[in-house]
């Protein structure tokens, strides 16, 4: 380790904040960029990347809203050329599951020259507390495409874990950890845990992309619905019904269950109507 600050990009999403939050609950010093920061990082302003990127020794890179946007590989592979002339030493990529242009995004840092990690996740638990369900959630409904599809659906705070062993100690680099959840469950099946973490009743509702589609862009803006979309309509095929162990080879330990996570999330006031 150096003295040097870690740049964690998209520190004010959902694994961003996490990483940023558990790398200064261990002392290390962490350059948070995000538009409205600080340190100011927007991937549509080139401009703002050299100086995130300068005297910093390790960046974790999240590309909002996710790497299957338009122009988000091409944006990736400039950066990564900015990173190599400032002189970063490790770059831990979030990557999606299945992901046809997240999986370019892992050709690129792969091919960049630069020491690396890549994190593969699956599907985040967090969608339904604290993202685009959390407010049909409120409601009572569980709306998702995909029908009988399972999916090893993974806490963020693992993903964080994850992350901040990959920036903190040896033996990461290089490596692509495909993180998912210990078992595969059905959006039924998610809908039958958060009905018992919430003491309520929650109704799996089956829905078409178009609707889907249209949730998101009432709870995101348009753009958004059109990228998670496209993901969901190219994941939720069945491609992703397997577990993987990079929780396990990365930690020493298993992944957090989506039981656990749904009565964690309840404590914490997640599904409380002032949250």
């Amino acid at each position: 380790m150096t003295d040097q600050p870690i740049l964690v990009i998209g520190a004010t999403g959902k694994t961003g904040s996490r990483v940023a939050s558990k790398l200064e609950a261990k002392g290390i010093a962490v350059r948070r960029g995000a538009r409205r920061s600080e340190t100011p990082f927007d991937w549509e302003d080139p401009s703002t990347w050299a100086p995130a990127l300068r005297g910093v020794s390790k960046a974790y890179v999240t590309y909002f809203p996710d790497l299957a946007f338009p122009g988000a590989v091409e944006q990736l592979a400039a950066f990564t050329k900015v990173a190599q002339e400032t002189g970063l030493q490790h770059i831990v990529l979030l990557s999606g599951r299945g992901e046809h242009f997240a999986s370019m995004g892992e050709d690129i840092v792969r091919n960049s020259g630069l020491p690396f990690t890549i994190v593969r996740a699956a599907w985040f638990a967090q969608n339904f507390s604290e993202g685009y369900l959390r407010d049909p959630i409120m409601g009572g409904v569980l709306p998702m495409p995909g029908g009988d599809v399972v999916e090893p659906i993974i806490d963020i705070d693992d993903i964080a874990d994850v992350v901040v062993a990959a920036l903190t100690e040896d033996g990461h680099l290089g490596e692509r950890y495909e993180v998912t959840g210990p078992r595969l469950i059905t959006f039924a099946e998610m809908a039958g845990e958060l009905t018992k973490a919430l003491g309520r009743h929650i109704q799996y509702v089956p829905i078409s992309y178009d609707d889907f589609h249209a949730n998101v862009a009432a709870a995101g803006g348009e753009f958004v619905a059109d990228v998670f979309t496209q993901i969901a309509r190219e994941t939720l095929d069945g491609r992703n019904a397997n577990t993987a162990d990079g929780v396990e080879r990365a930690l020493g330990r298993k992944p957090r269950d989506f039981a656990e996570f749904a009565e964690t999330a309840m404590a914490a006031g997640a599904w409380s109507a002032a949250a």
